[in-house]
């Protein structure tokens, strides 16, 4: 070898090509899924007809919900099937003809929605069915276009030709049920804290009662829970009937000591809920490693929510410190459900004891949350017994954040855009008292902003001796000359003649005399009150000579101003002194005041 490197040749690699996918042919139409969120899924479509048709829709159902379909919830699979349901009944009746995929075609799509409109359907339900026909047309379109018609084509382009309009967002509960549900959650939640662990007491004092417990509680420490029909429990049982004891809740005061309970989940799930705002589904599939990097008395909150394709990998910051904190809430769960969770092998947070063993995860607790509010007897605004929501209870969350945060927008709007916070969150009905509050609350801002100054006779004095106080109306070195009145007009004293807010700046105003009355460039002393009731007498007098509204048009706002608010300001004996010169004066009004 000389040592030299030698010339080399690019690496080439063969070409590759891929194979092309089959069809998946689904020759059955009972079959099961397993979905990425909610179990297995049994699938039973034998009794749609026809028959190839169901079979077309049963292989599009089964890859959409493969890995990396977009279908990954049981429960969707399941509305799937009911949407088919309906869709196959209505074939049946309007399309006898339909047999395959290629005989569909656009007007039945449109028919079917027809049908959904003339049974009573909603606008937004009627669009979530249609489009789960299309959404399975589109992947057997996907995986076999040739037996899509070409009108079907066109017509898989979009849902519905009417949009869904806009759905209702549920209403938040009021801070009086507020209250109430977060009382008893956290009444509940202490009491299952003080009882894991906590000794009973019933039986103290009879050796042969405590054996028997004693064999019993051996088994469920090596097992995590013991059968209700083991000879253990039950010959535990009838000796505490036997001697008079409790026993009617036996089975879950023996796991209660080592295990939540089903009937603990509806207090920690409302607690939870109202301090956190998390959404039902995403709470219920929190897992023990969801508390992460905390800082300055926070922790972030990470958690899956489904619904967010694309960004379903979310975290919020809440409070942590002591258990009444959401985040030592958390921590303390995890804490006590470690013995359950080393039977279960399961990173789910949500492990408990039910009727029959241990289990993980929360499935449709509504029985539960139903008897627990019964439980605690509460009631809603009207006094009646409550329907509890977990979903409303977000919505309450966020209602009394909206009211803490005084509506703005930006320390508000958390987890979302401003416009799904304020069309989701903000408009809800119970928060409207505050948003009608708060344009009142304008309105009179506004109207005191376009008022004139009114100075009684002990503010003008007041204001004599500090002129400084008339910042920002006017520099200090012009008070005593407009309250002397140089700067004065028909009605009023003039802080700005040539600086007016109806013209120009540095053109003289151009408004009529009455005009000053909603001026905030305007100062009403008494000096002026002569003039003033003058013009008053003027606008009473026209009551008589012109119609109503052409009255209330020129006239009512000017007249309400002088006797609600510039009258009132004033006392009783310096309005009789101003009449009293009004009488001994022959005071004239401009003519614009007749024109």
């Amino acid at each position: 070898m000389s040592g030299h490197p030698r010339k080399g040749r690019p690496v080439a690699f063969a070409p590759i090509t891929p194979e092309p996918q089959k069809p998946d042919a689904v020759l059955g139409l009972k079959f099961t899924i397993e979905a990425r969120h909610g179990g297995t899924v049994l699938v039973d479509m034998i009794g749609l007809d026809p028959r190839p048709l169901a079979i077309a829709f049963a292989g599009a159902l089964r890859r959409s919900a493969a890995l990396g379909g977009p279908i990954g919830a049981a429960s969707v699979i399941k509305q799937y099937v009911q949407v088919y349901r309906h869709f196959f009944a209505w074939l049946g009746d309007g399309a006898p003809e339909v047999t395959g995929v290629s005989d569909l075609r656009a007007v039945h799509i449109d028919g079917f929605a027809s049908a959904l409109e003339e049974r009573g359907m909603g606008a937004i339900h009627r669009h979530i069915s249609v489009g789960k026909i299309v959404n399975t047309l589109r992947a057997i379109e996907a995986d076999r276009p040739d037996r899509i018609a070409p009108d079907l084509h066109e017509r898989l382009r979009y849902t519905l030709a009417t949009s869904a309009g806009r759905s209702t967002p549920r209403d938040a509960y009021s801070p009086f049920v507020a209250r109430a549900l977060r009382d008893a959650a956290r009444a509940d939640v202490e009491a299952m804290f003080r009882r894991l662990g906590a000794d009973d007491r019933t039986d103290e004092g009879d050796p042969v009662i405590s054996r028997a417990r004693a064999d019993v509680e051996a088994i469920i420490a090596r097992h995590g829970a013991i059968p209700t029909d083991r000879r253990e429990v039950r010959a535990l049982y009838f000796m505490r009937l036997r001697r008079g004891l409790p026993f009617s809740t036996l089975i879950d005061d023996l796991h209660g000591r080592y295990h939540l309970l089903a009937r603990d989940l509806p207090a920690l799930l409302v607690l939870l809920t109202l301090d956190t705002g998390l959404e039902p589904e995403c709470l219920k599939a929190l897992t023990i490693d969801c508390l992460t990097n905390p800082h300055a008395g926070t922790v972030e909150l990470r958690y899956l929510k489904r619904r967010a394709r694309g960004a379903e990998h979310k975290s919020m910051r809440i409070r942590d410190g002591g258990g009444g904190t959401p985040g030592g809430l958390i921590r303390r769960l995890i804490e006590v459900t470690a013995t359950t969770r080393k039977h279960l092998n399961d990173d789910h947070l949500w492990v408990y004891h039910n009727a029959g063993g241990l289990r993980a995860g929360i499935a449709h607790p509504k029985e539960r949350i139903a008897a627990w509010v019964a439980q605690h007897a509460i009631v809603d605004d009207d006094g009646k017994p409550l329907h509890l929501l977990l979903s409303r209870l977000r919505k309450t969350h966020k209602a009394l954040w909206y009211t803490k945060t005084e509506g703005h927008m930006t320390r508000f709007a958390v987890g979302h855009s401003r416009e799904v916070a304020a069309r989701h969150y903000a408009d809800l009905p119970s928060l409207r008292p505050l948003h009608e509050t708060a344009v009142a609350e304008a309105f009179r801002a506004a109207v005191a902003a376009a008022m004139p100054t009114v100075l009684p006779p002990t503010a003008e004095q007041a204001l004599r001796e500090a002129p400084e106080q008339a910042a920002p109306l006017m520099p200090p070195d012009t008070v005593s000359p407009l309250l002397d009145g140089e700067q004065d007009v028909w009605l009023a004293a003039c802080a700005g003649f040539h600086n007016s807010p109806f013209a120009v700046a540095g053109s003289p105003c151009a408004q009529p005399f009455w005009g000053c009355l909603d001026c905030p460039n305007a100062v009403i002393t008494a000096r002026k009150l002569p003039a003033i009731l003058a013009f008053l007498a003027f606008v009473e007098e026209q009551r008589s000579s012109l119609p109503a509204s052409d009255w209330a048009a020129k006239f009512g706002r000017v007249h309400a101003r002088i006797t609600v608010q510039v009258l009132p300001a004033f006392s009783d004996a310096v309005v009789a002194d101003a009449r009293r010169q009004v009488e001994s004066e022959r005071l004239y009004l401009p003519p614009e005041a007749r024109a």
